[in-house]
């Protein structure tokens, strides 16, 4: 049989292999610009004492835990009766957006307690306006290729790039009003902010695990 005999034969497997593929590519770009995130931010937290920089490095963390369960999905073909691994990656999921609000609420609000006081930091302005911009564009890729295949987790963890996306913008936000304003407070207000947000679309996927006949299998 010729390769495009093959082809039209099985034009629906063919087309979801090659998304799950572009699906696993657009996770390690994700993996590799998240492990340059947290030496980078983190550098430049430290030498700028700021909490939201830092908090940023440390959260990217969380992202590569994600984006590795659903690489491991992605690269799972074995015969799977019931979602049982979709409905494992999908919690696991939630869990990371819950340890990532709970490390933003108690680095937060440790900041405002004592009254944490960054110092200016063009380099760590210029990084975050170039990481919101990649992650949005990762984010808008990844829910595109999971919609296609369909794929729950990289759908669910697409979600959780746009948050990266979302938390890069806010500490940019805090760290052009310390820099120009001197208020200093801003950038633990931004990480509270979005804490909250992770925190419920942690609660979301949990909901969203929940056994069911999903495309995901």
């Amino acid at each position: 049989m010729t390769r495009w005999a093959a082809a039209l034969k099985h034009p629906r497997k063919s087309e979801t292999d090659r998304l799950r593929r572009r699906g696993i590519r657009l996770e390690w770009a994700t993996n590799g610009w998240n492990v340059m995130e947290v030496v980078v931010t983190v550098t430049l937290g430290l030498q700028a004492r700021s909490l939201a920089l830092v908090a940023f490095g440390l959260d990217s963390v969380v992202e590569i835990f994600a984006s590795s369960v659903v690489i491991g999905n992605l690269r799972d073909r074995r015969p799977d009766p019931g979602d049982r691994r979709v409905h494992r990656s999908l919690r696991l999921i939630s869990l990371a957006f819950w340890v990532l609000a709970s490390f933003l609420c108690v680095a937060s609000l440790r900041g405002l307690v004592l009254e944490n006081r960054p110092e200016s930091s063009p380099l760590g302005i210029a990084y975050l306006g170039l990481t919101a911009c990649a992650m949005f564009g990762l984010s808008v890729l990844k829910r595109r290729t999971g919609r296609r295949i369909p794929s729950e987790t990289l759908l669910a963890e697409s979600a959780m790039t746009f948050l990266d996306g979302c938390l890069a913008t806010s500490v940019l936000l805090a760290l052009i009003l310390n820099a120009v304003l001197h208020w200093w407070w801003t950038d633990a207000i931004a990480a509270l902010a979005v804490a909250g947000f992770a925190a419920a679309e942690g609660v979301r996927h949990w909901r969203e695990s929940a056994p069911h006949q999903g495309p995901d299998r």
